[in-house]
C-alpha cells in the first residue's frame, strides 16, 4: 500500500467514512453489582484501613447529602447539590491520588474533598457562609476549597476548570513537582467548548493531568445519549485527541481506584495525560432546585438503585469480613449524629463582618474599594430589616 509520507499516512484508492461504530470502548468493572468480584478480574491492593476509609468517607457523604438536601428544603440553607449515587467516583479516585496532587472539581466532588480531611464542621461552614468559612462567606453553597488539601475552589461556570488543570499540570511539569492535576466534570459540561481545547493542549504539550468524567446519565435534565452526543460518549474524545483513555464503571469503587492509580503513573512518570470516564448515575435532582420526575421515571430510578455503589461496597467489605452489619449500622448513626451537631452549631455561627469583603483584592484595600464599602454599609444602615445577619454588626465594632 502507498504511503503519504509528509503526514505518514496510508493511501487507499477508494472512499471510506468511518463512523462511531469504528470505536467501541469498553467498560471496566471489577466488583459485580451484588458485591462479587468478576472471575479472572483482579482486586486492587487494598489493605483493610484503606478500605474502611473509602467506605467510611462514602458513609458520610451518603450522610451529608441527605440532611443538607433536607435543610435546604427546611430554609435552612439557600441550595445544595448532591453526589448521591456517584460516591465512588469521587472517592475511589482521590484515594489513589497522592496528597500534593490538586484537585480540581466541578461540584459533585465533596467526597474527593472529605476523603483528603475535610472536617464535617469545615462543610458546614462553607454551606452556611459564617465567619469561619475558608471563603469567607463570599461563594454560594457547595462551593468549596481548601488550599492546605491542595482542592482548588470550585467555580459555578461550567468547565471553567477544565482549561485551568491543563495550565496548572503545565507548571507542575515545568517545576519537576512529582505531582499531577485531577480534574472533575459531567457529560454535560463536556460539550462546553473548555473541554476540547483543555483536552487538545493537554495531549499536545503532555502535562500530567487526568481528566474524570463523570457521565451520570443527565446534563440537569436533557439526557446523556441522543440528546448530549451521538457518539460513544466521552471516552472517544479522549482517543481523537491523542491521549491514553479509559471507561470505568463509576459504581465500582474498585475499578475507579485502579484506572485512577494506573492513570496517575502515567500522569507523573511519563507526563501523559489520562480521560477517565466513569459510567454512573445522578440519583437525586441536579440540584435543589430541580425536580428529576419531570424528566426521568420511577422505573429507571429504581434500576440505578440495584447500583448503589454503597452498598455494593458494603456487601464485599461485609464478604470479606472486614466490616460487619452492626458495624456500618453503628458507623451510620454516629456520622448522622455529627452532621446533625455541626449542622445546628454552624447555623448560629454569624456571618462574617461586612469589612471582610474588600479584602483579598489587593494587598491594601484601595480608596475606591473603601468608599463603594461605605456606600453599602449606608445602604445597609437605611435597609437594616433586609440584612439581618449584617445590620447589627456594622457599627458596633463586633468583628
Amino acid at each position: 500500500m502507498a504511503q503519504d509520507k509528509q503526514h505518514q499516512l496510508e493511501i487507499v484508492t477508494k472512499p471510506s467514512f468511518l463512523d462511531g461504530s469504528a470505536l467501541q470502548i469498553p467498560m471496566l468493572q471489577i466488583l459485580k453489582e451484588d458485591g462479587t468480584v468478576h472471575k479472572g478480574a483482579k482486586v486492587p491492593e487494598i489493605d483493610k484501613d484503606l478500605a474502611l476509609k473509602m467506605f467510611d468517607t462514602m458513609q458520610f457523604i451518603r450522610i451529608l447529602d441527605e440532611r443538607m438536601i433536607a435543610a435546604q428544603r427546611q430554609g435552612r440553607i439557600s441550595f445544595y447539590l448532591s453526589s448521591l449515587g456517584e460516591e465512588a467516583a469521587s472517592i475511589g479516585s482521590a484515594a489513589a491520588l497522592d496528597d500534593g496532587d490538586m484537585i480540581m472539581g466541578q461540584y459533585r466532588e465533596q467526597g474527593a474533598l472529605a476523603y483528603r480531611g475535610f472536617t464535617v464542621e469545615q462543610f458546614m461552614d462553607q454551606l452556611f457562609s459564617n465567619e469561619r468559612d475558608l471563603g469567607k462567606g463570599r461563594q454560594m453553597p457547595v462551593h468549596y476549597g481548601c488550599a492546605a488539601l491542595n482542592f482548588m475552589t470550585i467555580a459555578s461556570p461550567l468547565a471553567t476548570q477544565i482549561p485551568q488543570a491543563t495550565g496548572y499540570a503545565y507548571g507542575q511539569k515545568m517545576d519537576k513537582t512529582g505531582n499531577c492535576t485531577i480534574c472533575y466534570f459531567g457529560e454535560g459540561a463536556a460539550s462546553e467548548g473548555d473541554f476540547h481545547a483543555a483536552l487538545n493542549m493537554a495531549a499536545v504539550y503532555k502535562v500530567p493531568v487526568i481528566f474524570f468524567c463523570r457521565n451520570n446519565g443527565y446534563a440537569i435534565s436533557t439526557p446523556s445519549q441522543g440528546e448530549q452526543y451521538a457518539g460513544d460518549g466521552i471516552a472517544p474524545r479522549g482517543v481523537a485527541y491523542g491521549m491514553k483513555t479509559i471507561r470505568v464503571d463509576g459504581n465500582d469503587i474498585f475499578a475507579v481506584y485502579q484506572a485512577t492509580q494506573l492513570a496517575r503513573k502515567l500522569a507523573v512518570e511519563e507526563n501523559e495525560p489520562v480521560l477517565i470516564e466513569g459510567m454512573s448515575y445522578r440519583m437525586a435532582g441536579h440540584s435543589t432546585s430541580d425536580d428529576p420526575t419531570g424528566y426521568r421515571t420511577r422505573d429507571e430510578e429504581d434500576a440505578w438503585r440495584a447500583k448503589d455503589p454503597l452498598a455494593r461496597f458494603q456487601t464485599y467489605l461485609i464478604k470479606k469480613k472486614w466490616l460487619t452489619e452492626k458495624d456500618a449500622e453503628e458507623n451510620f448513626a454516629e456520622k448522622k449524629a455529627a452532621v446533625l451537631a455541626a449542622l445546628k452549631k454552624s447555623e448560629k455561627v454569624p456571618a462574617p463582618h461586612i469589612d471582610e469583603l474588600i479584602n483579598d483584592v489587593y494587598d491594601t484595600p484601595t480608596q475606591q474599594l473603601k468608599e463603594q464599602l461605605e456606600e453599602l454599609k449606608a445602604h445597609i444602615r437605611k435597609y437594616p430589616e433586609a440584612y439581618p445577619k449584617t445590620a447589627s454588626r456594622i457599627d458596633g465594632g463586633d468583628k
